[in-house]
């Protein structure tokens, strides 16, 4: 009785406190990021590097497709694992390199084609155990980025030629039918998504940049599956097209685009030279002037530039590759405002040029490229110009509206006047302070009726 008196009155007091303590509140759920929240970093980057590192730099030959396209042996590709050192390899050197040139993001090969991982896979071929680097690569880099505060992008190749359960070898060759063999292409599969698992869970990265889709369907990728474990281990990750139609922006090649892609978000990815990886024999290299103006071009269509280079395979960057990346950095820093964080420009027929606008669309930013024989001239402007400068030196400019009667609705032309001595050496970039968000002259111009 006394060891029933004393549990019924812990139970009591039990109820009595609960009773008079408050109600914990409820755990808010977790929200699902919207694509716009997700994206929002990307649109705003404009710029990025792209790092194509391998073995294929050892000679200096074609990455992956040399072999596959049969220029040379498999095994003569694959004997440039003996000669790739990265004794040079200075990740901190590189994130630098990337946050000068005013770059708001990069993304490393981790795997090509040939499937030589950069980090230590537990299967397949990688740098750390079948190469001389004895090392990983990717997660030096990934820290350095973020210390610089450079968004981390991974690439990935979806198809691996050297692996023994993937179907495709060579462009002659192939091992299996893999509709034919369902058993050993889920072996492959499920060995691929391991390798982006062990990548998700070791890096985290912001960007996952895919490759080599065009192999097989997004069903047999189960591309959807990946999109949700990928998402489901960071939901803000962003992922490009190359993953059979489950990504987030389009990816046009090396061509700049003549009019804006139909999708709201893309990037245009190009090399310096003609070549992804590095090639001693490849001197068709851009000027920073060219690639200041594509990245002037590409921005004005709403889209991303992701520029790539080749370093060596002792993981140093070539000369001219670091000097023009200097030099579009001493643009970009110098003209920042009309890049990061706008939206695309007003079309051609009103500018002859490319042309960005402000986040609210008030100012509107002219890329002029070479030099002037007069006045710039801007059509169809409906908005008053309420100052005009030239950015990165705060040089006002003078304005006139000609050809614009106080009684007519149509816009005058609008000329600006650059001083020679405020051009810049590559591109000029000119800021117009609107009343307003732009607004642009659409209807026919009539005969006059009444004045």
């Amino acid at each position: 009785m006394q060891r029933f008196g004393l549990l019924l009155a812990c139970a009591l007091t039990s109820l009595a406190a609960h009773a008079t303590a408050p109600a914990a509140a409820a755990t808010p759920a977790e929200t699902t990021p919207t694509e716009a929240q997700r994206m929002q970093w990307f649109a705003d980057a404009k710029f990025g590097i792209f790092i194509h590192f391998g073995i294929y730099a050892v000679d200096g030959i074609d990455e992956s497709w040399s072999f596959y396209d049969g220029y040379v042996s498999y095994d003569h590709y694959m004997q440039q694992l003996k000669g790739f050192t990265a004794a040079n390899y200075h990740p901190q050197a590189w994130a630098d390199l990337i946050r000068a040139s005013g770059a708001r993001y990069a993304v490393l090969t981790t795997k090509h084609h040939d499937g030589v991982a950069l980090w230590d896979t537990a299967q397949g071929l990688n740098v750390v155990k079948d190469t001389p680097a004895k090392r990983d690569l990717v997660g030096p880099f990934v820290q350095a980025l973020r210390k610089d505060g450079v968004k981390v992008g991974l690439y990935f190749s979806l198809i691996d030629w050297s692996y023994p359960d993937y179907p495709g070898f060579t462009k002659t060759e192939s091992r299996y039918d893999a509709k034919a063999d369902p058993a050993r292409w889920n072996r492959f599969v499920k060995y691929y998504q391991g390798q982006l698992k062990d990548l998700s869970q070791r890096y985290n990265p912001d960007l996952y940049w895919f490759d080599g889709d065009w192999e097989h369907s997004a069903e047999e990728w189960h591309a959807k599956q990946v999109r949700e474990m990928l998402l489901a281990r960071n939901p803000m990750a962003i992922i490009n097209s190359r993953l059979a139609g489950y990504g987030d922006y389009a990816t046009p090649e090396q061509g700049v685009p003549i009019t804006p892609p139909p999708q709201k978000y893309w990037e245009l990815c190009m090399t310096m030279n003609n070549s992804w990886g590095w090639q001693p024999n490849d001197h068709h290299f851009k000027s920073a002037d060219q690639l200041i103006r594509i990245l002037a071009d590409t921005i004005s269509m709403g889209g991303n530039l992701l520029l790539d280079i080749g370093p060596r395979a002792d993981g140093t960057i070539p000369g001219q590759e670091v000097d023009t990346l200097k030099e579009i950095g001493r643009w970009t820093h110098k003209s920042a405002e009309a890049i990061y964080g706008t939206q695309a420009g007003i079309p051609r027929d009103y500018y002859a040029g490319a042309s960005t606008l402000s986040k609210d669309g008030s100012t509107l930013y002219l890329f002029l490229d070479g030099r002037p024989n007069g006045p710039v001239l801007v059509k169809g402007l409906m908005n008053r110009v309420l100052h005009a400068r030239v950015v990165g030196n705060g040089t006002t400019l003078d304005t006139q509206v000609v050809g614009k009667p106080y009684w007519s609705q149509v816009p005058g032309l609008l000329y600006i006047t650059v001083p020679p001595a405020t051009l810049d050496p590559e591109v000029t970039v000119l800021a117009l302070t609107l009343d307003g968000p732009v607004r642009l002259f659409h209807d026919e111009v009539k005969p006059i009726e009444s004045n």
